[in-house]
């Protein structure tokens, strides 16, 4: 079994916690933090389940901007 370390960023939305993967499209929720985590980590497992991945792009360093949009 192989271990992969991935880089993890979580946030409150409402009443929501909600935990996203940054190395990889993969996002989950839960009404903790600490759940949110959890669930991340089971939906990873799933998401890497019987895939072969020879390169996962590495998160070196990650900071929040704030960006403005303007629309109609």
């Amino acid at each position: 079994m192989r271990k992969i370390e991935l880089q993890t960023i979580v946030w409150k939305e409402g009443r929501h916690w909600v935990a996203q993967c940054l190395n990889v499209d993969v996002s989950s929720f839960g009404s903790t933090q600490k759940s949110a985590l959890r669930n991340i980590t089971e939906a990873l497992g799933l998401y890497f389940e019987g895939r072969r991945f020879s390169k996962i792009p590495p998160v070196k360093s990650a900071s929040i901007r704030s960006t403005v949009l303007q629309y109609a």
